[in-house]
């Protein structure tokens, strides 16, 4: 379907949006928009604009609330008399009494004041539920329960509250997205809907990173999550979804925290978290967070040590321009660990502790980025927002091979193992331009939440491999003692130097239209360019290979909300993503795109007056042609392919979290996913995609004590994963090599941990107790990286309030 879709389908979408936008529309200024309607905007008593703060209309039980610049509007309002009500937690409540005349729209301003009852040592914190939120990474800023596509937000009091240290303790809160594996040890590979996140659905402040090493959350005020194709908004992204890891922001109030966190395995990591006004000002202002961490590993051998440091500047250039300068560098140093292998796909019965590779073996890392987001208030209802930014990635690893039955040297029946050594530099140096129009406004009747943008960048790939030493010793995994083991570093010689940019350009345009007050349609578009090069260079022959693709790919998306109440909000949604391909076709051209289609329909609710929020979604992701081997002719060759293939993915995810209600608040989800090859001439017809779970069941509830014990919070935060398969999808017509392939069931298995914290004036002292039914699970990927989960662990923090 995608794949026929032409430029026609984008003019037509142009088209459709112009009729929908009569001459009596105006750009420049709010003041001018047709009746009907009430918008004004929140800020606080020094002039700030005040986000997520709940504005209703009683008497039409309509409830809305404000967006990241303080604004709100109630559209398709007769004329007559309504009384608005403003609310915020720690904040005076405001009730205005307005007229709205007939064909005169009405524009307020309200100003907040702190309440006289909010202690001053109280930090106030606006509870809102999922379907409230808004996320950066939409653009838009369009609100979760507006939106027809799944969205997550995990925030900072959830991050806080569970001890959150890496991106796969968050995800205990996310259902549908979830870690797929742990390659060497050095990485969390996330996964959604079946399909793997590449470094391309992975971002940080709107910029991507390189997910082939974990991030640190030192600096992280949330994490954000849209589920399903993003793209219309970020190109070319697999179809799963995409992540973006929100950093805190400069603050024009002193203050800071320091903390030192202790755990088991020697671990340890002091953070530092400063902010303030620089010298004094109003205008600039700065945050600095660094962090450094070290441990050991609960595998024999593996140890870790990392540094962070994450510096902001936010500078006010005047009333309408405000300047985030953010740059962000990480280095990490681990050893490489490849888990505990498998033999003929049986995960062997071995201890989790066991270490395989050569102590010496490592995976050096070190990224760097700086972003610069200009943004421009044009006026209550208009923005510019420009992003430009800078990334640089370097990893290196060096060290014995992976155990698997691809190429290398798969462990024998009886534990024995020839092991390798294998030797790689990657350098990434990416650049992004972008900038987004947002806007909102209403033609004759309907109201407008518009985004355009235009969008350039660059990713320019260089890998340096080395050739491979195929015996360096061998060692028994059931009896280490069984051989002697080598501990020297061998010399390894270059085999290829591979150079691949990869530079697109985009324009987009979206828009969310109120047709009435109850229903929405959501359409739009994105055209792109994109240029994918490679030149691969042979040190033993001296010759360079090269290969290009060249396409414009075109990407819609289509949707409706239906909401009957301001509370409930039925949605249905089509959109597609594309993937690159490699390899040519059996006339020697470079393969077009693969384009996959995903199809959404659900409901989010917020019931019981937001007390308690339930969101469920079903989806269906098709790429119907997949990228696979040519068999025209007799062809043996992998690199010749067609466009055959078809892989299905299908599930359904449910969601649910209440409002802190006795002390107690609490969220859980369920997600079920089957994704497996609809249609191949390589793959048996419905063999399962590897990696992607068929049941996740998440859940975790938190208690505030009251009264003498206030401060004090107890918490258990759980996951059951169960259906999830590693090794090697078995071949119709199997070579030699592929004659044993099979998939491995993991076992399933469920990790339950403990958290306990408590604050007294200045300090924090937290308590946590990870796996603490000490469950033995794993995540893998293929059979070459079976990595174990770590055992019941142990960590304290104290933390010092600036």
């Amino acid at each position: 379907m995608a794949q026929l879709i032409t430029r026609r389908s984008l003019y037509s979408l142009i088209a459709l949006f112009f009729l929908l936008l009569p001459a009596s529309a105006t750009f420049a200024n709010g003041d001018e928009e047709t009746g009907g309607a009430i918008a004004g905007k929140v800020s606080t008593a020094d002039g700030q604009p005040a986000a997520e703060v709940t504005v209703s209309i009683p008497k039409l039980k309509w409830t809305t609330v404000t967006d990241e610049e303080g604004l709100f509007s109630f559209t398709h309002l007769k004329p007559g008399a309504y009384d608005i009500e403003v609310s915020l937690v720690g904040y005076e409540a405001v009730h205005q009494h307005v007229e709205l005349a007939a064909g005169k729209p009405l524009h307020i301003s309200i100003k907040l004041a702190v309440s006289g009852k909010q202690l001053s040592a109280v930090t106030v914190v606006a509870v809102r539920t999922q379907n409230q939120k808004r996320a950066d990474i939409g653009k838009a800023g369009i609100a979760a329960i507006d939106l027809p596509q799944s969205v997550a937000v995990v925030g900072k009091d959830v991050l806080d509250r569970q001890q959150v240290l890496t991106v796969g303790d968050a995800l205990m809160n996310v259902n549908g997205i979830y870690v797929m594996g742990t390659t060497g040890g050095v990485q969390q590979e996330i996964g959604g809907r079946g399909y793997l996140f590449n470094s391309t659905n992975t971002f940080k402040n709107g910029m991507k990173f390189n997910n082939g090493v974990t991030p640190d959350l030192s600096g992280v005020e949330r994490m954000e999550f849209l589920k399903g194709s993003a793209a219309i908004l970020l190109g070319n992204v697999t179809a799963g979804g995409v992540m973006n890891i929100v950093t805190r922001k400069p603050a024009f109030e002193q203050g800071g925290q320091i903390s030192f966190r202790a755990g088991s395995y020697d671990f340890y990591k002091p953070t530092l978290d400063i902010y303030g006004p620089v010298s004094g000002s109003r205008s600039v202002a700065y945050r600095l967070v660094t962090s450094y961490e070290k441990e050991r590993s609960f595998r024999d051998f593996v140890k870790g040590e990392r540094y962070y440091i994450n510096p902001s500047f936010l500078i006010r250039a005047g009333k309408k321009v405000q300047v985030l300068v953010e740059g962000d560098y990480l280095t990490d140093t681990h050893t490489s660990d490849f888990g505990v292998g498998a033999v003929n796909y049986i995960i062997p019965k071995i201890s989790r502790t066991r270490f395989l590779g050569a102590p010496w073996s490592t995976n050096k890392a070190t990224e760097s980025n700086i972003t610069v987001t200009t943004t421009y208030q044009i006026n209550d209802r208009w923005q510019l927002r420009s992003l430009d930014g800078f990334y640089n990635y370097n990893v290196e690893l060096y060290g014995t091979t992976r155990p698997d039955d691809g190429g290398g040297a798969a462990i024998q029946s009886n534990g024995n193992w020839v092991r390798g050594v294998q030797h790689s530099a990657t350098n990434e140096h990416y650049y992004l331009a972008q900038a987004d129009l947002i806007g909102k406004f209403n033609t004759g009747g309907l109201g407008h939440q518009f985004l355009f943008g235009v969008s350039a960048d660059k990713d320019q790939i260089n890998t340096l491999a080395y050739n491979l030493l195929a015996v360096y010793d061998s060692i028994n995994i059931f009896d280490l003692n069984k051989y002697p083991q080598r501990s020297d570093i061998p010399t390894l010689t270059r085999n290829t130097y591979t150079k691949a940019p990869i530079s697109s350009a985009a324009v987009y345009v979206q828009d969310l239209i109120s047709l009435t007050h109850g229903l929405k349609v959501l359409l739009g578009g994105r055209m792109g360019y994109v240029q994918s090069l490679s030149k691969a260079y042979s040190y033993s022959t001296g010759k360079t290979t090269a290969s290009s693709v060249y396409a414009h790919p075109f990407t819609p998306r289509v949707g409706i909300v239906y909401q009957p109440a301001s509370t409930l909000s039925l949605f249905t949604s089509y959109s597609n993503s594309f993937n690159t391909n490699t390899g040519t076709d059996t006339a020697g051209k470079a393969l077009p795109l693969s384009f996959i289609n995903q199809y959404e329909v659900g409901f989010k609710s917020d019931l019981f007056d937001r007390f308690l929020t339930f969101n469920l979604t079903a989806y269906q992701i098709v790429n119907s042609n997949l990228a696979q081997m040519s068999l025209a002719n007799g062809n043996t060759n992998t690199n010749i392919k067609e466009l055959t293939g078809q892989v299905t993915s299908k599930g359904i995810e449910a969601d649910l979290s209440t409002k802190p209600i006795h002390g107690f608040t609490i969220m859980a989800g369920y997600s079920y996913n089957d994704a497996r090859y609809t249609q191949s001439n390589t793959f048996p017809k419905g063999s399962k995609i590897q990696y992607a779970p068929a049941n996740i069941v998440t859940g975790s509830v938190y208690y505030s004590f009251s009264g003498t014990l206030q401060g004090l919070g107890i918490g258990l935060t759980g996951m059951y994963v169960n259906g999830m398969n590693a090794g090697r999808v078995p071949r119709l017509k199997p070579t030699a090599a592929q004659k044993n392939y099979a998939l491995i069931p993991l076992p399933d298995f469920t990790q339950m941990d403990a958290t306990v914290r408590y604050s007294y004036r200045q300090m924090i002292f937290s308590l946590k107790c990870s796996n603490l039914l000490n469950s033995l699970g794993y995540y893998a990927h293929e059979d070459g990286s079976v990595n174990p989960i770590a055992p019941m662990q142990f960590a304290a923090t104290v933390s010092f309030r600036l």
